[in-house]
């Protein structure tokens, strides 16, 4: 039964902290293991050593239950078979309880309230991990969560995009884990129209290798758009920034405004105020389902810095003939 000076500590292995958040132990994994890949170091023993404990400390810190019980169990991680073992609900395990068992094997019995399960047959069921006794346990692949920036052009039309799946890392043999092969895998994708932030795209088979089997996980890519000049997004609106003059706000106006395939005629009522918006039907976002979205334009009344003669004489004008207050109202307000 392995001792103390067998447990080997993951987070020393791959030079993070122990409370790396999953990116850096990512991060980490992946420049470490570019590095020490035999590949690139042929016949360095060191290297290959430090390469299979790379790939150990990664397959255990990188998905959340088993760095949990890694966590938890310490020392006693390296014990056969553990790192699969279900915990009863409610069990509460301290490391230092394990110190009254004479093996690790009546730990798992008494962990498990059992005294060995086995099939009609016989046998241990098929599928999981096998603990020496006829248990065996299944353990899902791991889903991976990712992101990829997007145009708008990208998002709006569509996009095909190539993506390297860096330090993939897969047993190969079942049979030997001491090597594992790791490799970058391109894969193709392709982006619907009308993907919006925060849209996912499940790529099936594609996410983490379970460590424990050749099975992988899913692929779950979340679309982040890249800033555009006038379009945002509000919710699930298009939005964009029409500015008109002061003339136009009170008498009205036809103006051209951009959508997303092309500029159309808007027009502008009389009396509109700063920040109002107008919808222009069926010139917004592409929807998946089928034709378009609406697309929301919002006034802004720019005033002008540099008047010319005539129209500082108009504005003198309107100043001393008009009779409209937009303040009325505040006369009346106070604490």
């Amino acid at each position: 039964m392995p001792t103390a000076t067998n447990f080997k500590d993951y987070y020393a292995i791959l030079g993070v902290s122990k409370t790396a958040t999953p990116e850096e132990i990512k991060r980490a994994y992946r420049k470490l293991a570019r590095k020490c890949h035999p590949d690139l170091n042929p016949g360095d023993k060191d290297a290959e050593a430090k390469f299979k404990d790379l790939n150990q400390a990664n397959e255990v810190l990188s998905d959340p239950e088993t760095r949990q019980k890694y966590d938890r169990f310490g020392q006693h991680w390296k014990q056969p078979g553990y790192s699969e073992a279900p915990t009863p609900r409610g069990t509460n395990v301290s490391a230092d309880d394990f110190d009254r068992y004479d093996n690790f094997d009546s730990f798992i019995n008494d962990l498990l309230g059992r005294s060995g399960r086995r099939t009609s047959t016989g046998h241990a069921p098929t599928g999981g991990f096998d603990f020496g006794d006829g248990f065996r346990s299944q353990a899902p692949a791991p889903d991976t969560e990712a992101a990829i920036a997007l145009t708008f052009s990208e998002a709006f039309h569509g996009v095909q995009k190539r993506l390297i799946l860096g330090a993939v890392a897969l047993d190969g043999n079942r049979q030997d884990r001491t090597k594992p092969q790791l490799y970058d895998e391109t894969i193709d994708v392709r982006i619907p129209p009308g993907a919006k932030p925060g849209s996912r795209i499940r790529l099936k088979g594609k996410g983490s290798p379970s460590p424990f089997s050749q099975q992988r996980g899913d692929l779950y890519l979340t679309i982040e758009m890249l800033a555009h000049p006038f379009f945002r997004f509000e919710g699930n609106d298009l939005v964009c920034d029409v500015p008109i003059r002061p003339d136009e706000a009170v008498l009205g106006a036809k103006i051209s405004v951009p959508t997303p395939d092309g500029s159309v005629t808007m027009k502008v009522p009389k009396g509109v105020r700063s920040g109002q918006s107008l919808r222009l039907r069926g010139k917004g976002w592409t929807l998946q389902k089928g034709g378009r979205g609406d697309l929301f334009a919002k006034l802004q009344i720019v005033t002008p810095k540099d008047l010319s003669p005539i129209e500082q004489e108009c504005y003198e004008k309107i100043q001393a003939h008009t009779s409209f207050n937009p303040r009325v109202q505040l006369e009346e307000i106070k604490l």
